[in-house]
């Protein structure tokens, strides 16, 4: 009884905390809790608009389409065609979404840490090489496509945009929610238009390694792919956008994944998915809803600290050679080994641990 009057005057005095704290005796839930479970849901909502958003939102657009709120379904579809283009030229980014405290909760629920090490002009366009990949590249989200570890105040004047697969694009109101945290097509089009027609201080973050080094990450193995992946250079040398190699410690540490071998069927179905579709089906589990000692689609709570290394000046020449591209190309991977060594040791890796680059 004393509790639910507790209740009654916290919602009378009509302050949130008061409300909050009243809910929580009413509940038998401390702040903590209620924390991590505002952790867990913000986590939960990201894991399935990746995995299930766009095909979900197309089915039921297909469905409204079917009855009597139908044109609320074509209203949509013609602004759809309208808009089509949008994503490859920059996108519809909103501060506000950017903002949502439900990116603070997705921050704490692993922690996600960014660490500046040098200053970044803004007169300058850059292209930041991000790994590893990980299942889901939760670091590279959070960091770039949120203000939850305050990117733009660790580099103010510096908009980020995170490049994915141009297929998301495709699928309605998924779309939109991406565009709304900058994240934009990891093609040629819409990086030549943030590089060209954007201004300066511009940063585009492609996930070097994409969807073939996905399938290689495992907790405890520090692995890239990236010997042969020189596209990125020679789009830097093209548009005179400097270089800056990023590496996210603990990103391959929040998932268990099966790995197949080179040579089975598995290998086998996952490159055919890679190569026609664009991205390698992982078969990986994290932790249950309820428990973490349950398997489920949650990540494991690891802290993933994601450094941003020192930009390299790259000239711009309109068509590269490959003799400058390999250049360029080595240059990177050499700063990015070095960003690895001397921080590895920091978050909770041995001096003996080696960058594998394949």
């Amino acid at each position: 009884m004393k509790t639910i009057i507790a209740a009654y005057s916290g919602v009378l005095r009509g302050t949130g905390s008061n409300i909050l704290s009243a809910l929580q005796d009413l509940f038998w839930l401390s702040k903590s809790k209620v924390e991590k479970q505002l952790q867990i849901i913000s986590v939960l909502q990201w894991v399935l608009t990746f995995l299930v958003m766009g095909i979900a939102c197309t089915l039921i657009l297909m469905y409204i389409l079917c009855t009597d709120c139908w044109a609320i379904a074509a209203l949509y579809l013609a602004w759809l065609v309208f808009d089509w283009n949008t994503p490859k030229k920059g996108g519809r980014r909103s501060q506000w979404v950017r903002n949502w405290a439900i990116w603070r909760y997705f921050r704490d629920y692993f922690p996600i840490r960014l660490v500046k090490t040098h200053n970044l002009l803004t007169t300058r366009n850059y292209i930041f090489g991000y790994h590893p990949h990980g299942i889901m590249g939760l670091g590279a989200f959070c960091n770039f496509s949120t203000e939850a570890t305050g990117v733009s105040q660790k580099f103010p004047g510096i908009r980020p945009y995170l490049a994915t697969l141009a297929g998301n694009f495709r699928m309605p109101i998924l779309r939109d929610y991406l565009m709304s945290g900058g994240i934009c097509p990891v093609n040629r089009d819409s990086i030549d238009y943030i590089l060209s027609k954007n201004g300066s201080g511009n940063a585009i973050v492609i996930v070097v390694g994409g969807a073939a080094e996905s399938l290689n990450c495992i907790p405890g193995r520090n692995s890239v792919t990236l010997r042969h992946r020189k596209g990125f250079v020679r789009l830097a040398l093209r548009h005179g956008a400097d270089l800056v190699p990023v590496y996210s410690f603990g990103e391959n540490e929040v998932y268990q994944q099966v790995i197949f071998q080179e040579g089975s069927w598995g290998r086998w179905v996952q490159k055919k998915f890679q190569k026609h579709i664009g991205f390698a089906p992982c078969i990986f589990h994290g932790r249950g809803l309820f428990s973490s000692n349950t398997w489920g689609l949650l990540p494991y709570s690891k802290p993933i600290t994601t450094v941003v290394g020192e930009p390299i000046t790259i000239p711009k020449i309109d068509n590269p050679s490959q003799k400058e591209v390999d250049f360029y190309h080595s240059i990177y991977v050499d700063s990015l080994v070095k960003l690895f060594d001397k921080y590895k040791s920091k978050f909770g890796l041995p001096e003996t641990e080696v960058l594998e680059v394949n």
